[in-house]
């Protein structure tokens, strides 16, 4: 593996690991620096919405707020950079699992977990976010007590 692709996986991993923080810190202009300009956002197989990456981050703040404690945990990443010939490309997609634990201000503990996929493009800038998609495969609530 060639240093050119090294520098390119540590600075995808970075993209991917600054999604999960933006969302967690309820960080919303971090979230939307995350995409380009035309980045979209699919939470549809979640339960949510699907559309340009400012107006699913607006989304999420209102669906996250009541949740005190949220916790993206993204793991089992998958990166497939895109190969020109033996020389890395300009586009990659990251497929990974997430568990994500929150706790609402009621009291509710929810537990879910799936999968996303991360479309990512390299720009003057560096990489950044084009799709992402959030597929659910499950959750479970239980009320805390204590």
């Amino acid at each position: 593996m060639d240093l050119a692709t090294v520098m390119d996986r540590l600075a995808i991993d970075e993209v991917v690991t600054g999604y999960a923080v933006a969302v967690d810190d309820a960080d919303w202009p971090a979230y939307r620096a995350l995409f380009t300009p035309d980045g979209r956002a699919d939470y549809t197989a979640a339960g949510g919405i699907e559309g340009p990456a400012a107006e699913v981050g607006d989304w999420l703040a209102g669906i996250l707020r009541p949740y005190r404690v949220r916790q993206h945990l993204i793991v089992n990443r998958r990166l497939r950079i895109e190969d020109l010939g033996g020389y890395p490309g300009d586009r990659a997609e990251v497929r990974a699992e997430y568990l994500s634990p929150l706790r609402h201000e009621s009291g509710e503990d929810l537990m879910c977990g799936g999968g996303f996929t991360f479309g990512l493009v390299r720009g003057d800038g560096g990489w950044l976010l084009r799709t992402v998609a959030a597929r659910e495969k499950w959750r479970h609530a239980a009320r805390h007590h204590g």
